[in-house]
């Protein structure tokens, strides 16, 4: 944090005595306090000249340490637990105290005994580079260091570079996506450049072209390549660094203070730095020039990365290869874009599932169930889908439904489905292998096919203990055998319950001990030399053992991968059960995970810091390229309070996966339930929600064809502007709609944000005045409201709201039209059934698209597949920030008469049309000169 962004009172306004030009700062990202400062164990004190921190520490406190290596770019030299001086002088690093907070007392010296040289120049590739490395004959961090390795540079597009650091001479395990060239040659236009620059270690450089910025700068701390362990460090151009995941983020820009993330996918509920269910090593850094890029590191190992205030990053795993991939941006959106044109783009989600829905665990029965969605149609609040935990299931069985609690549950599913409504049902991996013979299809056949995760032997099947009673066996989703084994259960499970999608939880996956009977042998892969930064330090603790046996290798290598390796046949098996386009959702993800399935956030607590979390999760998730998703809607875990649950209910309206789910235990927390003024308020704001589905629709349509995020933050939009770099609280669906809900208990305003940009209320059609741009302005926020925002320049496609989605599609459609400061707007609208398998591949669907500038709205109907759209009508038009009432508008050449036309003295016209969707829609604004 430095002077020039704040406003000081003096030249110093706190005595001190070391010197500005000592000051090391200790608060490098925005929104620097005194209380987060002390907090750190730092020194505050402001002070009026430039590019000096007022938040800091004292670097003569670590004169007595080597000068050559300053804290801030220290990189861990021992970085298990139990360091010494005696431990860290025996790796021939240096051991010395630092009063900087979480820096490492034992790090590597500048020229550290460890790394590799190059044993000849780059060699010149069809696709790139080649270089050869040795390793240097001296010290080993952690043993059975590789030597040769072989570093191939891979000019894959314009727009993205892949370096993977390998060993040429034996085979090690590669993550099974494949992240190929479109050609076979290096592209030949590319925006960055790679510069190797010392050959007596490895260090090199990515540098973008454009603007000189490196990217990556390895010269920071040497290459370690061994069997159980390998790190790279690398700087990166500025603090502004998002992703990593899965983890409970504290904010959405990452704190750059020594701060280590593991990654290792991992049944736990939310915490701050614990690993939770998925694994996504991929971040985005924001330029000092607002140029951006992403990296991800492609590995399935357990891992964990070190983010220290060079800024630098550290990455450690213990297994696989370094498989890196850069994709060069230059805004957020276009690096997104190439990530998950890298990965899969996000698959397209059925229109129904856009609605809101609700879940409970452990309803108890069915006349409970019942009597929760009759109090829901009870105050018509808008309601799509219901969920079935796993209290539905006999003895929590997959594939059977519990006949005497939920007996006529089949009958009522029907029933959902014939008022327009849908139903999902979980399914969890483990597998019950103690149900009498012949009483258990699922089991026996899959004993029949051979399809479980096995022992260190390969040969017996992996035994631990989850929900069902008695034993359990897991599926081995890596074999191409258990995805025939999946869908077959599935597709005969539909014949028994009429679902329309699947939940798959606990698929890390999750068993009830520490790995499987009767525990983990001791060898090496069950207690590697180092374990990443995990919870309980452990990578057997709550699921199985590292040595245990999957198709595609040992379980240490491929246990990241299993929700992932689930979620593919579940999606295909869903397609093949429903007929219909696949509705899946799955608790753990990796890379990639995204093109089948959405996720929620996990089990979170009902607390009012969770709701913080949840965006800040939400819009993570959008950068890994899963934007279906959402957190449990006024919590998980806990009971929730009238006000929590009334404000999430508004915050999570707003969430591309809008769900209410709680755990067993807890108080009953639908929306109905509160009574009839959390029941109007909650369905006032879900309204709001319908309203604007079909421009969400379109940012889905639009996200799964060139790979956009659906919520992003304000720095996706205005990378320019320091200030929104740090911005959580708020967030942005598509590039045009802002939600800024109350996130603290007992407030009635919300500090909001607003970037330069025409901005207009939703509810109102008010302009912003622009002495509110560029800073925080207190916004009333009463009970009954969230706060919404239109940006001007665009124009989003809605429709008249109903309590389904299947209503609400036959209404007519509208369009809310913001203005800029120029007088224009565009916008699309992305329109098919809703529910077909590859309507865009089959080109069954309807886009338009629009733009307003000079008084006239012209549409363009791009795609007129979908021949639905006929009997569909637009109604109305509302168009913001016209400065005058227009003499005459003019639609398709007929002009609107006066009682169809209302213009507010706050700029907001709006006209009441019948117009046909299928044909070009006009408009012009005549003004008598």
């Amino acid at each position: 944090m430095l002077a020039v962004l704040f406003q000081s009172s003096g030249s110093n306004i706190c005595s001190t005595t070391i010197s500005e030009d000592l000051r090391r700062d200790c608060h490098p990202e925005p929104g620097a306090t005194e209380v987060a400062c002390l907090s750190r164990g730092c020194r505050w004190c402001e002070t009026s000249s430039l590019n000096v921190p007022f938040c800091f520490y004292d670097s003569t406190e670590d004169a007595a340490c080597p000068s050559d290596v300053p804290v801030q770019k220290r990189v861990d030299c021992h970085p298990q637990p139990d360091a010494s001086k005696e431990k860290c002088e025996a790796k021939g690093c240096i051991w010395c105290s630092t009063k900087v907070p979480n820096a490492p007392w034992c790090y590597f010296p500048a020229d550290d005994p460890y790394g590799y040289f190059a044993t000849e120049k780059p060699q010149k590739t069809s696709k790139g580079w080649r270089v050869m490395l040795t390793k240097r004959d001296t010290m080993s961090l952690f043993g059975n260091d590789i030597s040769p390795v072989a570093m191939d540079v891979e000019f894959q597009t314009n727009d993205r570079l892949r370096f993977k650091i390998y060993d040429p001479n034996s085979e090690r395990f590669e993550v099974p996506l494949k992240i190929q060239s479109s050609s076979a040659v290096a592209a030949a236009d590319t925006r960055y450049d790679i510069e190797f620059i010392n050959h007596s270690s490895l260090q090199f450089k990515i540098i973008r072209k454009s603007s000189g910025t490196v990217l990556w700068d390895t010269s920071l701390g040497d290459l370690i390549f061994s069997k159980q362990y390998l790190q790279i460090s690398t700087t990166v151009p500025s603090t502004s660094v998002y992703g990593f995941g899965e983890h409970e983020h504290l904010s959405f820009k990452h704190n750059m203070n020594f701060v280590t993330y593991g990654m290792f996918t991992r049944d736990q509920s939310p915490a701050p730095f614990a690993n939770l269910y998925g694994v996504h090593p991929f971040y985005i850094c924001i330029e000092n020039d607002s140029n951006a890029h992403g990296v991800l590191f492609l590995n399935s190992n357990a891992q964990d990365v070190t983010l220290s205030p060079n800024p630098a990053l550290t990455f450690r795993t213990i297994g696989g290869i370094l498989d890196f991939f850069v994709f060069l941006g230059p805004t957020p959106e276009n690096v997104i874009q190439q990530y998950t044109e890298a990965i899969g783009r996000p698959h397209l989600p059925a229109y129904w599932s856009l609605g809101f829905q609700l879940s409970r665990w452990d309803y108890g029965s069915i006349d409970v169930l019942k009597k929760t969605v009759a109090r829901m149609q009870q105050y018509d609040i808008p309601y799509d889908v219901q969920h079935g935990d796993i209290d539905y299931m006999e003895r929590n069985l997959d594939f059977t439904y519990d006949k005497e609690n939920y007996s006529g549950l089949p009958e009522y599913i029907r029933q959902l489905k014939k008022d327009g409504m849908h139903y999902v049902i979980i399914l969890d991996p483990f597998i019950s292998k103690d149900e009498a013979p012949g009483t258990y299809r699922p089991y026996e056949l899959g004993e029949e096919m051979g399809i479980w995760v096995n022992n260190s032997d390969g040969i017996t099947p992996a035994v631990g203990k989850a929900w069902p009673p008695g034993d359990s066996v897991f599926p081995d989703y890596t074999n191409p055998k258990t995805a025939d084994w999946w869908t077959q259960l599935c597709v005969e499970f539909k014949n028994v319950l009429d679902y329309d999608g699947l939940w798959i939880d606990m698929n890390e996956p999750a068993n009830f001990g520490t790995g499987q009977q009767p525990g983990c042998a001791p060898n090496d892969i069950n207690n590697p030399p180092y374990v990443p930064r995990i919870t309980s330090n452990s990578l057997a603790w709550k699921t199985l053992c590292p040595d245990s046996k999957t198709y595609l290798g040992s379980h240490y290598n491929t246990h990241s991968l299993f929700g992932w390796s689930q979620t593919a046949p579940t999606f295909y098996a869903t397609q093949k059960a429903t007929g219909k386009r696949a509705f899946v959702l799955s608790r753990s993800t990796f890379v990639g995970s995204g093109k089948y399935a959405g996720h929620w956030l996990g089990d979170n607590f009902s607390r009012w810091k969770d709701m913080h979390m949840s965006i800040i999760g939400m819009m993570e998730f959008n950068l890994f390229g899963i934007p279906y998703i959402g957190a449990d809607i006024c919590g998980f875990n806990l009971d929730t309070t009238y006000e929590l649950c009334l404000r999430w209910m508004q915050l999570g309206s707003f969430y591309p996966f809008s769900r209410n789910h709680n755990a067993k235990g807890n108080k009953e927390q639908d929306p109905a339930v509160f009574g009839a003024e959390f029941a109007a308020i909650s369905r006032s704001t879900l309204l709001i929600r319908y309203t604007l589905l079909p421009y969400l629709y379109t940012l889905f349509f639009d996200s799964h064809v060139h790979g956009n995020t659906v919520v992003r933050g304000l720095m996706h939009e205005f990378t320019s502007d320091l200030q929104t770099h740090g911005i959580d609280k708020a967030f942005l669906w598509g590039p045009a709609f802002m939600i800024a809900p109350v996130l603290q208990e007992g407030a009635r305003s919300v500090d909001v944000y607003f970037p330069e940009a025409s901005w207009f209320d939703y509810y109102t059609g008010d302009e912003v005045p622009t002495s509110w741009h560029k800073k925080y302005v207190s916004v009333d926020a009463p009970l009954d409201k969230i706060l919404l925002f239109l940006r001007g320049g665009y124009i989003l496609p809605t429709q008249t709201p109903a309590t389904t989605t299947t209503l609400s599609r036959l209404n007519p459609f509208g369009l809310i039209i913001a203005l800029n400061e120029e007088g224009k707007a565009s916008g699309m609208l992305f329109w098919d059934d809703g529910d077909s398998i590859d309507s865009i591949e089959n080109e069954n669907y309807f886009l338009a698209k629009y733009t307003f500038s000079e008084g006239q709205l012209r549409t363009t109907i791009v795609k007129n597949g979908y021949r639905a759209v006929d009997s569909l009508t637009y109604n109305k038009l509302q168009i913001l920030g016209v400065a005058s009432r227009p003499n005459t508008v003019v639609l398709n050449g007929k002009v609107i008469s006066n009682e169809n036309l209302q213009y507010q003295a706050n700029g907001k016209l709006t006209l009441q049309i019948s117009a046909p969707l299928s044909q070009d829609l006009n408009i012009i604004l005549q003004y008598n000169i």
